[in-house]
């Protein structure tokens, strides 16, 4: 069988578990080919003070021209951390050059958490971010990032299930096929996602104990999980319960270890634990 290829389009810290660092050991380790795009490198995540920045913007299109020249295809396109209102429109030239009727695209709108938007991004590119999402088969935003792209206030806490249903019926109606809230909390032990596929108009939902804990990137290894199970023929509510359920363990193996606040979620270790849900 063909081993499946996709593309990722997000930024490289090359210390601490994020983004790019997260994404390739994720889904290479789901036995499929991972083909990076770096739209920045970063001496650390963002959460260590001082660290190097490298915009790497003017290399974007490049790799663009020569990916089509020598005509790769891709079963999908998944992009997360994006540095500037430039690059969100040279991502959806990708989706223009690349995308054919069988290539999944999943965009996670990471700018913001926590009702705030990471430092360097406003109100403007959290709506130009909404015109991506509008083009994608599939988006993972949080509470956070939606209230942003819709120009919403934020609610982070007391909603029920009908808010969040609504929420999701507006970010379908940006143009994605289907919205996935990240986040989403009904009771103070459990949390997960919530999704609504806007062509069958049904809703889908799974839950874990909350852990009292929070790290760097368990966004990205979220979405980098859904994005490796849907790769292995997973239904989206199957990757929804792969992934949730890794990301949890995860984080409670990291919760007992204080460094791992700084440097992100011990994912490596349980990597064997994931390839059994996925059949591997």
């Amino acid at each position: 069988m063909k081993m499946k290829r996709i593309a990722s389009i997000q930024d490289i810290s090359c210390l601490g578990k994020c983004s790019l660092t997260v994404a390739l050991p994720i889904i290479s380790a789901m036995g499929v080919e991972t083909c990076i795009v770096p739209t920045a490198v970063l001496s650390t995540h963002t959460m260590f003070k001082n660290f190097t920045f490298r915009d790497l913007t003017e290399d974007l299109t490049p790799i663009a021209d020569h990916w089509q020249q020598e005509q790769f295809r891709f079963d999908a396109i998944y992009t997360g951390y994006l540095g500037s209102k430039q690059q969100i429109d040279i991502v959806k030239d990708y989706f223009r050059r690349f995308k054919q009727a069988d290539t999944l695209t999943v965009v996670d709108p990471a700018m913001g958490d926590n009702g705030k938007l990471y430092p360097g991004f406003n109100e403007e590119f959290a709506r130009e971010i909404g015109t991506l999402c509008g083009v994608a088969d599939i988006i993972l935003p949080n509470l956070t990032e939606a209230a942003f792209m819709l120009g919403e206030p934020y609610v982070g806490e007391g909603y029920d299930e009908a808010f969040i249903k609504e929420l999701l019926q507006k970010l379908c109606a940006l143009g994605a096929k289907t919205a996935v809230l990240t986040g989403v909390s009904f009771d103070k032990d459990s949390i997960g996602a919530m999704g609504y596929d806007s062509c069958k108009k049904e809703y889908f939902s799974y839950y874990n104990k909350k852990v009292d804990a929070a790290f760097h990137g368990t966004g990205d290894v979220f979405a980098s999980t859904v994005v490796g199970a849907l790769m292995n023929d997973l239904s989206l509510e199957q990757s929804l319960k792969v992934a949730a359920d890794y990301t949890a363990e995860s984080i409670r193996i990291t919760a007992a270890d204080p460094e791992g606040i700084r440097y992100g979620v011990y994912f490596e270790e349980l990597i064997p634990q994931l390839l059994k849900a996925i059949g591997k």
